[in-house]
């Protein structure tokens, strides 16, 4: 089965950087890409996500919103959340949603164990 992971951020730049290194890390992965949350609640709906990666910064709704709801409609669902914002406090509200921060730039080195963590749960639910 292919995986699909979904990269919201509001710059086209930033998600087509995030999918060139998804795809050298993980290049058989099918990858979505929206450029708001509305954009990727609606994508939600449409069609079976398994890995997401969010920006923190956008217009209609932050990265932390957004991943709290993806949160609690998917327990298990690998999450990132980057952004250049890299305090503390956003740090740790990041994790306490079982999430993953990763700093801006996104490079593969940054997306690296992200996606190696991801690809092992997924593999370990049978995806």
């Amino acid at each position: 089965m292919t995986v699909n992971i979904l990269v919201v951020d509001d710059s086209k730049l930033a998600r087509i950087v995030a999918c060139k290194a998804i795809s050298a890390l993980q290049p058989e992965w099918n990858k979505v890409e929206a450029g708001s949350a509305a954009d990727a609640l609606s994508i939600l709906g449409e069609q079976r996500i398994d890995v997401a990666i969010l920006d923190f910064n956008m217009p209609d709704k932050d990265g932390l919103e957004l991943a709290s709801e993806l949160r609690a409609d998917y327990p298990v669902m690998p999450i990132a959340v980057i952004t250049a914002n890299v305090q503390d406090e956003i740090v740790a509200r990041v994790r306490a949603l079982n999430a993953t921060f990763v700093a801006k730039p996104v490079t593969q080195d940054a997306l690296s164990s992200f996606i190696s963590g991801a690809a092992l749960r997924l593999k370990k639910a049978g995806i």
